[in-house]
């Protein structure tokens, strides 16, 4: 027994210490990140002790604040809404809108009136002549001209004439597509063909898509903020087709309207914004994304890489092929380009 060694017991272990200084820490860092993010510091030199970058380092992980919306977009988006959800105004007689923008007489005034022979009842005429008063050659086109104004090449004019355009034929309601052409469009099919396209097509045809190069993103201007941001600002050309409810939209907007009026136009801010190719993109991109094909019927050649398109000349004219068809005891023309243009309808 005197030999036995006694093991001692286990030991009695104490409680461990909570770090609380580590959890008061943490505690205090989460709480000052969500104050700094819902109040903002307002000076840069408070910014700057936290990061070289300033205040960004607090918001670039962090997902932006919901916008408070401007009293004119709640206005405009009620607008919107009603409009867009209100049925279509059923007609007996459905006609298509052919506006011309011209500076003065048509030059292919009399093919136009072989593709309009026989259908009358079925389509408008309205003429927008911005330099001088049209000669006619054609009875489709007589007295069909709207009081114009003087329009620029690259000024906010462009856009005021497509509504005015716009407004002279929704005056008619059995006009239901509205389509804008140039003195030097042609149609590429015969009449039923255009006709049963556009009527079917439960959508306008008008181009947009995000160009960010100098000619695109480039054009923007801050100053359309809050109402229009970067990421929202679309590029197209400017030859469109549209139902009768998105025309009524094109009407009743002031909001966009204004910024585009103010903020993007020739050497705004240093730049050359041309606003018939952003105005109509960006607005229906903002206000129905899904009701437009994001391209136009209207073939335009920019292959050259001008500020203009492209010219056909007298050397062209073996590329095109002119198809004259009796039918129904009535002339109907057909113009076909040597090339896949399926999804065309016009050329300019």
């Amino acid at each position: 027994m005197g030999d036995t060694k006694i093991l001692p017991g286990s030991r009695h272990r104490s409680p461990l210490k909570r770090p609380i200084w580590i959890i008061l820490m943490v505690s205090f860092v989460s709480l000052f990140l969500v104050c700094a993010y819902i109040y903002p510091p307002n000076s840069d030199v408070a910014c700057y002790v936290f990061s070289s970058r300033g205040c960004k380092v607090l918001t670039d992980w962090l997902p932006p604040p919901k916008r408070e919306l401007t009293d004119e977009e709640i206005i405009s988006r009620v607008v919107v809404r009603d409009i867009l959800d209100t049925p279509p105004v059923e007609s007996k007689n459905p006609k298509i809108a052919f506006m011309f923008l011209t500076p003065g007489s048509l030059p292919f005034e009399k093919l136009w009136d072989m593709f309009f022979r026989g259908n009358e009842g079925r389509f408008s005429v309205y003429i927008h002549a911005s330099k001088e008063k049209p000669v006619h050659v054609s009875p489709y086109f007589l007295n069909r001209e709207i009081h114009s104004s003087p329009v620029t090449w690259g000024a906010f004019s462009m856009v005021d004439a497509e509504r005015r355009l716009l407004a002279y034929a929704l005056k008619d309601p059995d006009n239901q597509h509205f389509v804008l052409l140039s003195d030097s469009c042609i149609p590429l099919h015969n009449f039923d063909y255009v006709y049963n396209y556009l009527m079917h097509a439960n959508m306008s045809f008008i181009d947009c898509f995000v160009d960010p190069g100098p000619h695109g993103n480039g054009r923007y201007s801050t100053r359309m903020l809050p109402e229009v941001e970067e990421k929202d600002f679309r590029k197209g050309a400017q030859w469109f087709t549209m139902r009768r409810q998105h025309a009524l939209l094109v009407m009743a907007d002031s909001l966009y309207y204004s910024r585009f009026r103010d903020y993007c136009r020739p050497f705004a801010d240093g730049k050359n914004c041309i606003a018939d190719e952003h105005y109509l993109p960006t607005f229906f991109n903002l206000v129905d994304p899904g009701g437009i094909a994001n391209w136009s019927v209207t073939r335009v050649d920019w292959s050259e890489r001008k500020w203009h398109p492209k010219s056909y000349r007298a050397q062209d004219v073996t590329e095109i092929a002119f198809s004259l068809n009796l039918w129904n005891g009535h002339m109907k023309l057909e113009v076909i380009f040597n090339g896949n243009f399926g999804q065309y309808s016009f050329s300019c």
